[in-house]
């Protein structure tokens, strides 16, 4: 039995470790060819050991995307993002978790219907509101739209249905209003949720293209999928300047996770147990 045990605790370990390189490979991959040339890159074998190419594919980067500003652009509207939706996503979500009005279920099934909808059968209509407004190429285009995000209500539902109601009437006959109820007694208490959510949602906006690619026209409002995007010409493609870019732009992203790890995997583990 215990021979048993053993030789399974180690296939799973085996598995794990096998499932975690693969995993990991393609941003190793990334980083090896930002530090290589494009011809390299498709050697036979494969290049996988670090060149001494790294400096001047960033440079070389930097001088066709501008680095810097194509980082505040992505950071700026990804930070925006994020706080903004994840309070009206978290606001919606209490209110469909802890209030009762009618029709609750029903608009909250619409919600969630609506991510059934292809996004590109909104792009016309968004464009066209945007241009009404007269906000092509600036930021709030790309902040505004989808801040109700229906997955990022659904997580905080999940997560508040669990929260007790008694604590809230409780408070209210103690005399708090509803903003104080919500501030200071509900949130508190959601942070793990808070944090996946806010993971979600800080990388639904870093990585979205098709939208920005259609509403920002100028480079000097490029956000990273945009700017990369840029690089891959009709005769030539550097794909040393390619890696780069995809190393660096995943940064961003791996910082915030490992910010928020520990509360991500307990908000996740709290909704899916709730």
């Amino acid at each position: 039995m215990k021979k048993n045990k053993t030789m399974k605790k180690i296939m799973l370990y085996v598995a794990l470790v096998i499932g975690t390189l693969v995993s990991l490979f393609p941003f190793y991959w990334a980083a090896i060819g930002a530090t290589n040339t494009s011809g390299s890159m498709f050697t036979q074998p494969p290049t996988l050991l670090p060149g001494s190419m790294l400096m001047e594919n960033i440079r070389n980067l930097n001088e066709s995307i501008g680095i810097g500003r194509v980082m505040f652009n992505s950071l700026f509207t990804a930070t925006v993002y994020t706080v903004l939706a994840l309070f009206i996503c978290t606001m919606a979500a209490y209110a469909f978790a802890k209030f009762n009005f009618k029709g609750r279920n029903t608009i909250f099934t619409i919600f969630l219907l609506s991510m059934m909808v292809p996004y590109h059968a909104t792009i016309i209509p968004l464009f066209k509101m945007m241009a009404a407004l007269n906000w092509l190429n600036t930021y709030q285009a790309i902040i505004l739209p989808n801040l109700a995000y229906p997955f990022a209500i659904f997580l905080m539902r999940q997560n508040l249905l669990a929260f007790p109601t008694s604590l809230i009437e409780a408070a209210r006959i103690d005399g708090a209003g509803e903003w104080k109820i919500f501030f200071r007694i509900v949130l508190p208490s959601m942070k793990p949720a808070l944090a996946a959510t806010a993971i979600f949602l800080f990388l639904y906006q870093w990585n979205s293209f098709l939208w920005p690619l259609v509403a920002l026209s100028t480079t000097d409002m490029y956000t990273f999928p945009v700017a990369l995007s840029t690089l891959f010409g009709l005769s030539r493609i550097d794909y040393g300047q390619v890696m780069a870019g995809v190393t660096i732009a995943t940064i961003p992203i791996i910082i915030f996770f490992l910010l928020l790890q520990r509360q991500f995997i307990s908000g996740m583990l709290g909704s899916a147990v709730k």
